[in-house]
């Protein structure tokens, strides 16, 4: 039994798939299958039942894995130590950040954090489903830290670290009913056409939701994976939009309102895997997120 077939004994534990645990571990699909049935072979047992369809964990599996992430833990920690001793922080943080933060300069941070830490290896990525899939990726292990913008009832199973919190605003064409009031209620915005995310990012999830509790039914008829585009489709007359207030720029034919009469914000929260402890490298870059938030944009 050595350390790499336990890493991908883990890695098809959690993803109940060779192929996509391979893709997890950038590995050959063939050298994970050859590294579980070594690691079988030695412990003369089988731990996964596969089928044409899907992987399951037998008992034997399901008994192995708490203890192979706690040998695994134990292994990092031990090297970590070492490393630390002898040449500084080393390791490797994986970071998922949607497309746009506003919030936060994550340039300057990593930037920062690279200064601090020049052999920590930084890896950035963003999930083409927004902040649900970063979600996910961070339960299942393929990120180690994101920024995402969900509610918390939305990031069950995750450690989360609330960053900054901002009202919600309505984008109107110029020209709409709308436009001359002070504010603007969900309520008035029944029956009209809507611009918004893609499903899965953490502005749509919450707004169908409001918009669910409320009653109402709504029509997204223009559906973006960028915030920074939401003002040119209202502009064109295609819809309105119900957005986080993150200092979009000014876009000519738009009008902002407040909304009111909803108990709505929108969080911006870095998220970590719940129940395990961070490594010393993920837990340095969050020591720094906290002096990138920019101030002027974190109240209401």
């Amino acid at each position: 039994m050595d350390t790499r077939q336990l890493e991908y004994f883990v890695a098809v534990a959690e993803e109940l798939s060779f192929t996509r645990a391979a893709q997890r571990l950038f590995a050959v699909q063939s050298t994970v299958s050859a590294a579980v049935r070594a690691l079988e072979t030695d412990l003369k047992t089988t731990l996964f039942d596969r089928s044409t369809r899907r992987v399951t964990l037998t008992p034997a599996g399901a008994a192995l894995l708490p203890e192979a992430k706690a040998a695994l833990k134990a292994l990092d920690r031990a090297r970590s130590v070492v490393e630390e001793a002898s040449t500084g922080l080393r390791g490797s943080v994986r970071i998922g950040t949607m497309t746009r933060l506003g919030l936060v300069d994550l340039a300057e941070l990593l930037g920062a954090f690279y200064q601090r830490y020049p052999l920590v290896e930084v890896q950035v990525t963003t999930s083409p489903t927004g902040s649900s899939g970063l979600a996910d990726d961070v339960r299942h292990g393929r990120l180690d830290v994101a920024f995402v913008g969900l509610g918390r009832a939305d990031l069950a199973g995750l450690e989360v670290r609330e960053l900054a919190t901002v009202p919600y605003v309505v984008l109107l064409p110029s020209a709409h009913r709308l436009a001359s009031q002070q504010a603007v209620t969900l309520a008035d915005l029944a029956g009209e056409r809507f611009v918004d995310m893609l499903r899965g990012f953490g502005n749509r999830t919450t707004m169908d939701r409001a918009f669910e509790l409320a009653g109402m039914r709504r029509r997204v008829q223009v559906e973006v994976p960028d915030l920074t585009t939401v003002p040119d489709y209202v502009r064109a007359g295609l819809g309105v939009a119900v957005v986080p207030a993150l200092d979009l720029q000014d876009v000519a034919g738009v009008t902002e309102l407040p909304l009111t009469g909803a108990d709505l914000s929108w969080t911006l929260s870095a998220i970590t895997l719940a129940g395990k402890r961070p490594s010393r490298a993920v837990t340095a870059l969050l020591d720094l997120m906290a002096d990138a938030i920019r101030p002027e944009s974190t109240s209401f």
